[in-house]
């Protein structure tokens, strides 16, 4: 038993030793709790929905004045005004809005003669959860448009809901192929950049480079530069089989790959600086590996890879706005279920970009040329 008890108690004191991993072995639990508790399963909110009143007449007015007031109370849907329906599908495609309400030029003539008054909702159904709230959302709104008191100056009739949706039918394989490219590159960053970085300074093999002329900057460009090349295999290598997996129509396409590719390319060198900018001074191989799990957690769930943003609590979209995997996902998916261009996806090259030139300087700042 003495010789039992010794080996026990040799592990509990290394065990002591390591406070972070201590930490982060009780913290890990309630971080799950919290975030997979509050991304699932909310009621989606304040969505973006242009109107385009193309008709102008007392029942359209009406219509829009209602629009309105369920945004005031439910705040399911934010209405933006647009007044050509051109430029409000051409802001649906490049995802400023999640759907566009068209009023057509006769809807209050038809609403007056009674001849099948109709307005049109055009719908991103790239997210099916935002498509069903917001055709759900309009659906009890003309219920009740219709079900108004009757008004003696005006003639009563029931509009209709014709719904149209921008996309073919997206499968949710093909919804959640965004996030799980991405989550294929921080994969490969953590095992293959992280975990052996911090594995080789454990046993020493990092003393080589110490004692070269080279600089910290010099350092970490050659640690993000071979880390980024594993992320990117590991990410291109999804990114073309599950196209085919998942259906998306003509996956080979040159435009989208090249696209694709260069997505690719700046969110790994973004999650690989990120890395390297926490773990510039760990030493505890084990730490990285408890990490793993929480930052999996933190960043790939809160992104909107699994369920839409609008759902989230304010602190989780709060998180959400820091969080490089939110920008990939949203290229991912502006490329890979709507085929769009650069345009589309300008704002998440510019955060990613930004995010690694600023987690490259902390990690130069924090990696210490010594032992």
């Amino acid at each position: 038993m003495h010789r039992i008890w010794a080996m026990v108690e040799r592990d509990l004191r290394r065990f002591r030793r390591s406070p972070t991993l201590i930490i982060v072995a009780i913290v890990m639990p309630i971080v799950q709790l919290v975030i997979l508790g509050n991304a699932f399963g909310g009621n989606v909110k304040h969505l973006k929905v242009g109107v385009v009143d193309q008709d102008g007449g007392v029942p359209a007015v009406r219509l829009r004045e209602l629009s309105g007031a369920v945004a005031a109370n439910a705040r399911t849907f934010e209405p933006i005004v647009y007044q050509d329906e051109g430029t409000a599908l051409s802001a649906l495609r490049n995802g400023r809005l999640n759907g566009v309400l068209s009023i057509p030029p006769e809807f209050s003539r038809r609403v007056l003669a009674k001849d099948d008054p109709r307005v049109a909702l055009i719908q991103d159904n790239t997210d099916n959860f935002v498509a069903t709230t917001l055709a759900s959302s309009f659906t009890n709104m003309l219920g009740a448009y219709n079900g108004a008191a009757p008004d003696p100056r005006r003639v009563s009739t029931d509009a209709q809901l014709d719904l149209v949706e921008v996309y073919p039918y997206v499968p949710y394989i093909q919804y959640l192929l965004p996030g799980s490219i991405v989550l294929a590159i921080f994969t490969m960053v953590m095992i293959g950049g992280g975990i052996i970085f911090i594995d080789d300074k454990a046993r020493g093999l990092h003393e080589g480079y110490l004692v070269t002329p080279i600089t910290k900057l010099e350092l970490i460009l050659g640690f993000n530069l071979s880390g980024t090349v594993k992320a990117v295999i590991a990410g291109a290598v999804l990114m073309t089989v599950g196209t085919v997996i998942a259906g998306v129509p003509d996956p080979f396409a040159p435009l989208r790959l090249l696209r694709m590719f260069a997505v690719v390319v700046l969110t790994a060198l973004s999650l690989v600086s990120m890395m390297f900018m926490i773990m510039a001074r760990m030493s505890d191989p084990l730490v990285p590996r408890a990490l793993f799990g929480v930052l999996n957690t933190l960043l790939y769930f809160p992104s909107g890879a699994v369920y839409p943003q609008q759902a989230f609590p304010s602190w989780l979209r709060a998180i959400a706005v820091v969080d490089p995997f939110t920008y990939a996902v949203h290229a991912f998916k502006c490329l890979l279920l709507k085929n769009t261009g650069f345009g589309a996806i300008a704002g998440d090259l510019a955060f990613l970009s930004l995010f690694t030139l600023l987690t490259m300087g902390i990690a130069t700042l924090l990696f210490r040329r010594k032992l």
